[in-house]
């Protein structure tokens, strides 16, 4: 599933392509008994490896003894997809890449571009003389030999003979070798054509996704050009930092490659045919992201002069004065960006400040001896277990360990195309949120600043620092819980019965306090130079950067749910009182469901019932066997709760693989877990209702049923575990039809996402007709459209209705769930109900699990007063599941397509109000 790149497709198709030439001439002359003496250097390829002149060769080889190119090429073997096929015209596409003309033949893949072209030798001069013909696969750099027909003066060439074949040629590797195996050796030229391919592709890529990104999916993003930039420069030892790339692309000068590249919007005609409507001048610096980059490269060079912390003289002078009322509006392009370098190197400060601050600490008021230059500064060193920030924690690592280098180290071969990349990403959000934007045909657009915006909406929403919204917030939420642990104590007369949880508690609580949003900088740190932002705002770091709050908060939202799993895992009383009313309901007792009880009995069944489904009848037996049901599992949980335990890194520390019931993962915690890979997540754990689910279906072969003579999907886990689900084949194979229009408002994530939605709601409205199954290929999705995949995935996990695991604030739940059972046994105490009494009094095999007790002896007897009095506590303290989210509302999924397209439409700030997370 990975997406469409133009080079990794060249290096995919070429070896598609040269596993059929080769197969096939090596066939041709295990065949044949003789062979011209033009063609006597042809010998059986047994590597899978080939140069440009042997190609050449065992082209014409193929061309003579086989008329016709067949419409598919690929012959399947054990180590090859069967399914894999190509045409005539991806052959000869193909084998126009492999002969592209060599006018990029004088650059230096070290940086030193920009050679004169002319005077060079033809592609097939070059290749011949630059290979030999032995089909072994030589290697660059042998001697030159002579060509053929270029002898002595005066001597001719002899008339061609034949060849007798040996009887006995032999195959011995090929039948085992990968795919991926079958490959050119290149020669300089070659080398030089491909890495240009590989940059193009690159810089292709990164500017798509830099006008498609906002929120969460930017550190998707930033992985997929990550990824990408490796698979592609696996091939280029040594040269895949940024300024390699650039001054490859530019030639070694980027003030001479403005006016070089074009942007064009086309039109397609009701025929087919396209024709240019407009076409414009890219500007070069903002889409190769060179100002960004010269400004990173200032502000490590400024810090590396003193490491104080501090600019220097001559820094301070260009950057101090940075105006956040600036009215970009008014100002000249010139302007703008002088302003925009500012900004981009005050907050570069505060960022290597805050993240240093630690050891700087440690260094001056401890006395402590860090080299500053050899500290481990990455998310798995030593002082990540120290919290200094949210979010960006592997990117503030990277920079403050080149911002602490010694000055004059050369630090630009450690910058690679991502880092700039993720910086672009960080000042992008920025001028975006004061209304300045760049286009690829219009330039710079400056537009009002979006309405009612304000980067930390979100963060504080997620925290309510103030406890305005009672039951929202996270830090009252934690706050009410661990009072309620001490009553709790005090009921078991056991102090330090919930000691290691509140321990854990405790610790979230003073994170989120002193780090996200907002952090102990902004009052000062003690030996660390205050904010860069102070004359303005001593939180500019936070307050400055929608980036920033949008990756905190998602770090945050993903550490709330994995506290909230874990509480869970420790407290009886979430598995409890659902168990207790799904009993009330089924009997009668509770007319209605409460709305947040029956919204996570939907939303994780499998966390509380054996097989997920909630039972009707012997209600005892069913929780005692929910209870049981983890014993086969054990020792493989608490190995992992052993490993856990040994972390540092809180995610690791947390992991719900070491959970016995609460192992559900929210999105946020499959892409985290995947390195943020959406390949890398498996499909055991992906939702069947999500547009990746729809994807993934997509992507599974299609068969003809023998008997039924219907088409269908292979049986694979992921097809079983959707017909489970209640999905027919014809209901998958009618919204996979739709994949292939991805990116459209008829693609799949509406189109497609309504039809998987509706099978398991039939009152899905928005779903108008329902098109026809077709046979489709494989879809193999762009990055820009991974990108919406993954950001309607996440939408919906973070403030949507649909699956809005990480939207809940699991701790404040809690609470009310431990004062849900306070109510019933003050009740019942008053009342001496029987089995309270039994519970809470007599039976001493209850005296450490009294609630234990009361509900299994409730669900086993069912005795009619201590059900009627749990219902009536049921229904006085009924809540529905929005009044336990985080945000004002959760948004329907109507809402959030009509939203979209409203945006559209208008080009306004029509998503101002959305979760900043996304």
């Amino acid at each position: 599933m990975a997406p469409r790149n133009v080079y990794l497709a060249y290096k995919r198709d070429t070896s598609q392509l040269l596993y059929w030439i080769i197969r096939t001439s090596n066939g041709i002359i295990k065949s044949a008994t003789t062979l011209d003496e033009g063609l006597k250097a042809v010998r059986l390829n047994t590597t899978g490896q080939i140069t440009v002149a042997d190609l050449v060769a065992l082209s014409r080889l193929i061309a003579k003894y086989i008329p016709a190119v067949p419409s598919h090429i690929f012959h399947s073997s054990s180590d090859v997809d069967a399914d894999a096929d190509a045409d005539a015209s991806q052959l000869k596409a193909n084998l126009d890449r492999l002969v592209l003309s060599n006018q990029y033949g004088a650059l230096d893949l070290g940086g030193a571009a920009g050679a004169d072209e002319e005077g060079e030798e033809s592609d097939d001069e070059a290749a011949s003389d630059k290979h030999t013909g032995d089909g072994s696969g030589s290697t660059p750099g042998r001697r030159r030999q002579a060509r053929p027909g270029k002898g002595k003066k005066g001597k001719k060439g002899k008339r061609p003979k034949k060849q007798q074949l040996p009887a006995s040629s032999k195959e011995p590797h090929l039948d085992n070798l990968p795919l991926d195996s079958y490959r050119i050796i290149q020669d300089t030229e070659g080398i030089i054509t491909d890495y240009l391919m590989a940059v193009y592709a690159l810089v292709q890529e990164w500017s798509d996704l830099r006008a498609a990104i906002a929120g969460t999916v930017s550190i998707l993003a930033v992985a997929m050009i990550q990824r990408s930039a490796f698979e592609m420069f696996v091939d280029f030892p040594a040269h895949d930092a940024y300024e390699t790339v650039l001054n490859t692309i530019t030639r070694g000068d980027p003030e001479k490659a403005q006016g070089r590249f074009t942007a064009s919007l086309m039109a397609v005609a009701p025929n087919g045919e396209t024709e240019k409507v407009t076409a414009s001048d890219i500007d070069v610096k903002e889409q190769f992201m060179i100002h960004t980059y010269r400004d990173l490269i200032d502000f490590i060079e400024d810090f590396q002069k003193t490491r104080s912390g501090k600019p220097t003289k001559r820094m301070l002078a260009e950057i101090h004065d940075w105006d956040p009322e600036f009215d970009l509006q008014e100002a000249t392009n010139q302007e703008r960006i002088r302003w925009r370098r500012s900004y981009t190197i005050n907050w570069l400060y505060d960022l290597v400040n805050v993240f240093s601050s630690i050891v700087v600490q440690r260094n001056t008021m401890k006395g402590e001896a860090h080299v500053l230059e050899k500290v481990d500064w990455s998310p798995d060193g030593p002082w990540d277990k120290h919290r200094r920030l949210f979010g960006l924690n592997e990117s503030a690592g990277l920079v403050t360990s080149l911002a602490m280098q010694k000055q004059g180290t050369d630090i630009r071969s450690r910058i690679l195309p991502h880092h700039v990349f993720q910086l672009q990403c960080i000042v992008d959000s920025l001028i975006v949120s004061r209304g300045w934007s760049l286009s690829l045909l219009r330039g710079h657009i400056v537009n009002p600043p979006p309405r009612s915006f304000r980067p930390r909406r979100d963060v504080d929403l997620f925290l309510d620092r103030n406890n305005e919204r009672v039951g929202h917030g996270f830090l009252t939420a934690v706050s009410v819980l661990r009072q309620l642990f001490v009553k709790d104590a005090a009921l078991h007369q056991d102090p330090n019965r919930h000691r290691e949880i509140d321990d854990f508690l405790e610790g979230f609580y003073y994170e989120f306090c002193n780090w996200l949003g907002e952090s102990k900088y902004m009052h000062g740190l003690t030996n660390i130079p205050p904010s860069r932002f102070s004359n303005t705002n001593a939180n500019g770091l936070w307050e400055y950067s929608p980036f920033l709050c949008g990756v905190g908060l998602m770090e945050g939202l993903e550490i709330a749910y994995l506290a909230g799993m874990m509480v869970w895992e420790r407290l009886p009383e979430p598995m409890m009182i659902i168990h207790l009313h799904n009993m009330l309901v089924k009997k009668g007792y509770l007319k209605k469901p409460v709305g947040l009880y029956a919204t996570l009995e939907q939303l994780i069944a499998p966390a509380f019932f054996l097989d997920g489904k909630a039972p009707s009848s012997d209600f005892s037996a069913a929780f005692l066997a929910r209870m049981r049901a983890v014993t086969s599992t054990r020792k493989k949980w608490d190995i992992a709760r052993k490993l856990a335990t040994k972390e540092h890194d809180i995610h690791r520390m947390m992991t719900v693989e070491a959970h016995r019931f609460f192992r559900i993962k929210s999105d946020l915690l499959l892409y985290r877990q995947s390195k943020w890979n959406i390949d890398a997540i498996p499909d055991a754990d992906i939702p069947l209702t999500s547009p990746l689910a729809i994807l993934r279906i997509s992507q599974t072969k299609l068969i003809v049923d023998p008997i039924s003579h219907k088409t269908k999907f292979e049986d694979t886990e992921f097809i079983k575990r959707a017909r489970a689900g209640g999905m027919t084949d014809e209901v998958m194979l009618d919204f996979v039809s739709s994949v292939g229009t991805m990116g459209q408002e008829s693609g799949p994530i509406t189109g497609g996402y309504n039809r998987i939605h509706r099978s398991t709601n039939p009152k899905n409205p928005f779903l108008k007709e329902k098109p026809k199954a077709t046979n489709t290929h494989a879809f193999a999705p762009s990055s820009r459209e991974i990108l919406e995949i993954a950001k309607a995935d996440l939408y919906f996990d973070i403030s949507g209705e649909v699956r809005p695991l990480s939207s809940l604030n699991y701790i404040s739940v809690t609470g009310t769930m431990m004062m849900v059972f306070s109510r019933i046994e003050a009740r019942l105490a008053e009342r001496r109900n029987r089995l309270y009494v039994r519970a809470y009094d007599i039976d001493i095999e209850w005296a450490h699990f009294k609630r234990m007790g009361l509900t299994q002896l409730a669900m086993h007897e069912e005795d009619e007063e201590c059900l009627r009095i749990m219902a009536e506590v049921f229904e006085e303290a009924r809540f529905g599941f929005q009044n336990f989210v985080y945000w004002e509302k959760l948004e329907e999924f109507g809402e959030y397509m009509e939203r979209r397209a409203l945006a559209k439409v208008l080009h306004e700030d029509v998503e101002s109000n959305i979760c900043s997370v996304m």
